[in-house]
């Protein structure tokens, strides 16, 4: 290991450069290690050994990411926490070569995620492991490769024991190769932080740290250029703007350089417009140029208050936020990163600008698009701490695993909360729970003084006043009413609802379960000194099941398709400036799966086809931001109502049902500004295709996202008469599955065939690594096959 050396700064230099001069450093290398890996499920005490033989085994050829759990079949022995979906053992092999040029390189490998308790080998040798299995890690094969020859890398994964939600198994996020001179910038070495930040100026300090893997001392000059978000040099007088710092730095050492400079009218990150800039940091040895990095980052200021909630920028912001789990149905969480990015922007139009990571270090792409979309991010590191499965080497890791987090991630703009824990059994213990709390809070602080810490307290945590006291801010999960209680104790203290129902909501202190329909989110309508409130959760997710057949948790605003749900619409409205109304219908009748009693919504529908010959009156609602809403019946109005005079402002109507078309006309001013249509359909006809991209790279990893609905002649979607459906995908991809949206699936989510869900499906096709035209063809029950393509480029 490097001693760790804080260098002296001789001088800082500040250089005005001719923009179009430098020419950057191609040493660095940063390859993609997600191809051509052997999987076996099960233990083999030899297979590390190169002359293991896999062929010998029952091996397959997968790709990265991978989670092996989710093509399990369902097993209820797993439980409900795990989806229903076993784990194990397992061991990936990958056979490469790295050239005879590396020999004087550093060799890394980063794994971004494995889950979990991994062992690394190379050509038989042990040369790391991680148990954590959100944190990555990096391991140095330098020392054990044949350059020039063949290598076997060799990892095993031990996932045999459950957490209390589906955390999938195995190598589940990407793999990454990255070569670099032995005098080079550490991984994750740089951290760049904003000061004295206004609409007009900022003062912007970068520090690096620099390792020196030779022998002998070097007299190094360290290099900073500003970039703007094209990556073009910021420039001063027609030059680009570079400072300069010399650093003399001992044979195997590890170095830290502070350099500092001022910007004029920089580009503030905001939610609407997240720009970025990018630090370039170089590296000379003389003439010679060592290692070339470069650091996204943003320009923001933002503050928590305890009495008018949180600014960004100079201006109020509600955190209008959801909780997330990786996990995502047929995919598990091996998630491509288009499939990510799909889901972020699902929520971004529907109003959403804060996520919280629950409860666990996102993976690094997941940031970049928070970063690029314009999302606040709560990055949070453990959910439970000496109690649950990671209680057992809380210990030994805490501090590697916390400060991995932080050093990974502080140069994200998004990222603007620390979390170091969620419902933690110390909640209850006045004693171990504060000291614990700073603890962690005070290593956070350490590493990046620049944002505040949180974590989230549950009902029934006696130690709350305790544990908000060591906290920069504190979350309530599900406890409204005693947030405002304790507000009243501690006015000088910043809270926020890390946690809340989508639908119900307590209304005493000393319950959290009163079924009032009264929506969490007008807790910050009606208080401003609350920050926010973050829905658990946003998107169904695998595991804390509510009861076999259900594989997973169902009563989010967005199903596991991303497919938004008709009571999702209450939030959208309160979230939105545009003005919208949507109508939804009441039927306890519908078949939905109701999920956990209290995380649960009234079923509803937005179709006007029900079984009922019998007149039966229904209830419609009509959620809105509107001031008023009028509701037409086959073109008769039945009046005007004021959003004010209803719970949640969502309008409620009764109506016996005829088949026919039902109206919400949206007013502001007595004019109309939008409207929703419910009409019943027809028979089917035809099954319309919906693809998200006309084209995708052939890179072996961009997917393509393709919506299939049942629709009458008119083009009304088909919502009760559910079709199967058989799909084959031909050409220079892979079909990576269909899903719709319903965790009931009744035996694996492996396989082709599956019947639609409220009359629609999405089927999801990952490309290859060679360009072409990909087939998708769909036979649907009783109807025409369809057939779709997609270029991949």
């Amino acid at each position: 290991m490097l001693t760790q050396l804080r260098s002296s700064l001789p001088f800082l230099l500040l250089l005005i450069l001719d923009a179009g001069a430098f020419v950057p450093a191609q040493d660095r290398v940063t390859d993609n290690f997600d191809f051509d890996w052997l999987f076996h499920l099960g233990d083999c005490p030899d297979a590390m050994q190169p002359e293991f033989k896999p062929v010998d085994w029952d091996w397959q050829a997968i790709q990265l990411p991978h989670d092996w759990s989710v093509v399990q079949p369902f097993n209820q022995r797993s439980g409900g926490a795990a989806g229903y979906l076993p784990g194990g053992i397992g061991l990936y092999r990958k056979e490469f070569q790295v050239p005879e040029s590396y020999r004087d390189k550093i060799v890394t490998l980063l794994f971004e995620g494995v889950y979990h308790d991994a062992t690394v080998f190379l050509n038989g040798t042990q040369i790391g492991s991680n148990r954590y299995g959100y944190t990555g890690f990096a391991v140095d094969l330098s020392p054990h490769l044949n350059f020039g020859g063949n290598n076997t890398l060799f990892v095993r994964v031990d996932r045999r024991e459950n957490s209390r939600w589906y955390t999938g198994s195995g190598i589940y996020r990407h793999v990454k190769l990255i070569v670099t001179d032995p005098v080079h910038v550490a991984l994750w070495g740089t951290y760049v932080t904003t000061h004295s930040v206004s609409k007009e100026s900022a003062d912007i300090r970068i520090t690096t740290s620099v390792v020196n893997s030779l022998p002998d001392t070097r007299k190094l000059r360290i290099v900073q250029r500003l970039l703007d978000s094209d990556k073009k040099p910021v420039l001063r007088e027609n030059a680009a703007i570079a400072h300069a710092t010399d650093l003399t730095l001992d044979g195997r050492a590890t170095g830290e350089v502070v350099q500092a400079f001022h910007i004029d009218r920089p580009r503030l990150w905001s939610l609407e417009s997240p720009a970025r800039y990018f630090m370039e940091t170089t590296i000379k040895d003389g003439d010679e140029t060592r290692d070339t990095f470069i650091t996204p980052f943003g320009i923001r200021y933002y503050d928590f208050t305890s009495d008018k909630g949180f600014f960004l920028n100079g201006e109020h912001v509600r955190l209008q936020g959801v909780n997330l789990h990786q996990s995502a149905a047929v995919l598990g969480t091996a998630l491509p990163d288009r499939a990510m990015e799909r889901r972020l922007e699902k929520l971004k139009e529907f109003g959403c600008n804060a996520i919280r990571f629950s409860h666990y270090p996102p993976s690094p792409y997941l940031l970049e698009l928070c970063d690029r979309l314009g999302f606040f991010v709560i990055d949070e590191a453990f959910d439970k701490w000496k109690s649950g499965y990671y209680g057992k080497f809380f210990d030994e890791s805490w501090q590697k695993d916390l400060g991995t987090m932080v050093c990974r991630d502080r140069n994200h703009p998004s990222v603007f909360v620390w979390s170091v824990g969620n419902e933690v059994a110390e909640a209850k213990d006045s004693e171990t729970g504060p000291r614990r709390a700073k603890m962690l809070a005070d290593f956070v602080r350490k590493l990046d003084p620049t944002r505040p810490v949180t974590m989230a307290i549950q009902p029934g945590a006696s130690a709350r006043h305790e544990l908000g006291g060591e906290m920069d801010i504190i979350g309530y999960n599900y406890i409204e009413p005693l947030l405002l209680e304790d507000r009243a104790r501690f006015p000088d203290r910043r809270f926020f609802i890390s946690e809340a129902y989508p639908y119900y909501s307590a209304v005493r202190a000393e319950s959290s379960r009163d079924y009032s329909p009264k929506n969490p989110w007008n807790y910050v309508l009606e208080n401003e000194f609350i920050l926010g409130s973050f829905i658990w959760a946003g998107v169904d997710y695998l595991g804390e099941s509510s009861g076999w057949p259900a594989k997973g948790w169902t009563c989010s605003p967005f199903d596991s398709c991303m497919f938004e749900r008709p009571a999702a619409a209450y939030h959208r409205a309160v979230w939105k400036k545009e003005p919208m109304v949507k109508l939804a219908v009441v039927d306890y009748a519908l078949d939905i799966h109701a999920g956990k009693d209290h995380w649960q919504y009234p079923p509803m529908a937005d179709h006007w086809n029900f079984p009922y010959g019998d007149r039966r009156v229904l209830e419609i609602r009509s959620m809105t931001n509107c001031e008023e809403v009028e509701l037409i019946v086959d073109g008769r109005s039945f009046g005007k109502r004021r959003s004010t005079d209803y719970v949640n402002g969502t309008i409620v109507w009764f109506q016996p049902f005829s088949k026919g078309t039902v109206e919400a006309v949206g007013l502001i001013d007595g004019k109309e500004v939008c409207r929703d249509t419910l009409k019943s359909h027809g028979a089917t006809m035809t099954l319309a295709l919906i693809p998200d991209r006309e084209t995708i790279k052939a890179d072996g990893q961009d997917m393509l996202h393709l919506v299939v609905e049942l629709r009458d002649k008119n083009g009304v979607r088909v919502q009760t008469d559910d079709r199967k459906l058989t799909v084959t995908v031909s050409g220079p991809g892979r079909f990576l599955g269909i899903d719709n949206g319903d965790l009931r699936r009744a035996d694996s989510f492996v396989g082709n065939v599956l019947t639609t869900y409220f009359g629609r499906a999405l089927i999801m096709v990952q490309s290859d690594r060679k360009p072409g035209t990909i087939g998708i063809e769909i036979e649907t029950e009783g109807l025409q096959t369809q057939r779709h393509t997609i270029e991949t480029k």
